[in-house]
């Protein structure tokens, strides 16, 4: 029997994840998949005195815990209505229960910063775990939301596969335009005239997604460009500054910058809006 997937929400009561929440809740009922919020409270981590405040009703660390989730339940039922929504509340790290928990579902869901983001990192410690550790997609949510923008997805020599076919998943979820792109990183002194060292390839390369993604989502316009500059995350964060999403793949696992690839690292911390780390192989 097929296992039920879901699409999983982390919440800790910030704005940011708020705003995921919000996003997870309306991408979940796009998609006919249910929402699963979780809370994980850092308290037992730090003091093993959760309980109430003796003659004190609704105290207690474990009780403010509660009420976070359930907090969180409350915002994801106000943005999708009649949406199937789970919620529950773990104990310890964020990064580690929600890629516990997200192992062979849809999507998991974060917000870009909230109150996991203690290591003082750009984009949050969470976030930047999640996005080197998840085994499934992860969607990185900012408050700057372009809702009519297109999905913009990343491909590189190899076509991407991946990044390409959540990029469509996403497209046809929210019947949105999707734009591919192909960044053709042309060293410093090669551009000349409007002429581009190894444009060919690179042009053949975009085609061929093209014709991928077209196929892939029918529903939606595709279109595309081969884009020339000294640096690949440039181009990309240039091209998706008015994106509602914009799509990167990656590559191994682990915690260090080199292990989730230079161009996803650098995408996840300056994009303007939303980003889809891709978690089922492919490279940027």
């Amino acid at each position: 029997m097929e296992e039920h997937r879901s699409v999983i929400a982390g919440y800790d009561g910030s704005d940011e994840a708020a705003a995921a929440i919000r996003w997870a809740a309306r991408h979940a009922r796009q998609r006919s998949l249910p929402l699963h919020v979780v809370h994980c409270s850092l308290w037992p981590l730090l003091t093993r005195n959760l309980g109430p405040v003796p003659g004190v009703a609704g105290s207690g660390l474990e009780r403010a815990a509660e009420a976070v989730l359930e907090e969180g339940l409350q915002i994801a039922q106000a943005a999708a209505p009649a949406l199937d929504i789970d919620a529950t509340l773990l104990h310890g790290l964020p990064a580690s229960h929600l890629a516990a928990v997200s192992a062979r579902q849809e999507l998991v869901v974060v917000g870009s910063r909230g109150l996991g983001g203690f290591l003082g990192l750009l984009v949050g410690s969470v976030s930047l775990e999640l996005a080197a550790t998840a085994s499934c997609p992860v969607a990185v949510i900012r408050s700057d939301l372009h809702p009519d923008g297109p999905v913009v997805v990343a491909v590189d020599a190899l076509g991407s596969p991946a990044a390409l076919s959540d990029a469509c998943t996403l497209a046809s979820a929210a019947q949105a335009a999707l734009t591919v792109i192909h960044v053709h990183q042309t060293p410093a002194g090669y551009a000349h005239h409007g002429r581009h060292w190894g444009g060919d390839a690179a042009g053949a390369v975009l085609q061929e997604a093209l014709h991928r993604a077209r196929k892939q989502a029918p529903s939606v316009p595709v279109d595309g460009s081969v884009l020339h500059d000294v640096s690949v995350p440039h181009a990309i964060l240039e091209a998706s500054a008015a994106a509602r999403m914009v799509v990167v793949g990656t590559k191994g696992q682990g915690l260090l910058r080199e292990t989730i690839g230079s161009t996803a690292h650098a995408v996840l911390h300056h994009a303007q809006g939303p980003v889809l780390v891709s978690r089922r192989g492919g490279s940027y």
